[in-house]
């Protein structure tokens, strides 16, 4: 009976333990985070973006963190400073990853800001990334006649040859949703304040 209470004991104390140290104490460490001043919150229609690039799956081959110089090589393949922890205050769930099957994204809207090849690399990423294995989505989109096209309807522009033949290809509002909240990710404001004036002299 004496060795079960030990047990116990200790893997409630183990348990207490792990808790603290990886529960209670990050959650202490970041619970009065501010927004920093160039990170805006998303609109409703980045918001309903965001909610497809959930259901899309994305997140299962692209991650949202770069990593700092000594953990690997991001900043090198042009993929933003490492990022902090007030670059997620609007994110909810936070869409880390754990998988970069594809590249990393949390600033693809700096580095890709058309909408333009946004909409043609759903549509057929391999018009645009020869070799690349990712999955496109048709269903985003609506194959037309030309004379079938509204005013308000935004036609995807794909590299020649990648059109179907004699149609159109025109975007969802779903697809444009995305699009801007693909748009949205931007972490390219500072996060340290500047230095002080004459520091680098000194």
């Amino acid at each position: 009976m004496e060795s079960e209470v030990k047990l116990a004991s200790g893997a409630l104390a183990t348990l207490a333990v792990a808790t603290a140290a990886l529960v209670v104490l990050p959650y202490v460490q970041v619970r009065d985070i501010q927004a920093p001043e160039g990170l805006k919150p998303y609109t409703s229609a980045e918001l309903r973006g965001r909610n497809s690039y959930i259901a899309n799956g994305c997140v299962y081959c692209h991650s949202q963190q770069p990593r700092d110089k000594g953990f690997g090589p991001d900043a090198e393949r042009g993929w933003g400073r490492a990022t902090v922890p007030a670059d997620y205050v609007y994110d909810k769930p936070h869409l880390l990853g754990s998988m970069r099957t594809g590249p990393d994204l949390m600033n693809i809207g700096v580095r890709q800001p058309s909408q333009d090849w946004h909409l043609g690399h759903l549509y057929q990423p391999r018009a645009y990334v020869p070799g690349s294995i990712m999955p496109s989505y048709p269903y985003l989109f609506e194959v037309k006649d030309q004379a079938q096209v509204e005013p308000s309807e935004v036609e995807v522009k794909l590299p020649p040859g990648h059109s179907p033949e004699g149609k159109v290809v025109v975007a969802t509002p779903e697809a444009l949703d995305l699009v801007q909240y693909l748009q949205s990710l931007k972490r390219n404001y500072p996060v340290l304040p500047p230095e002080p004036e004459g520091a680098a002299a000194q």
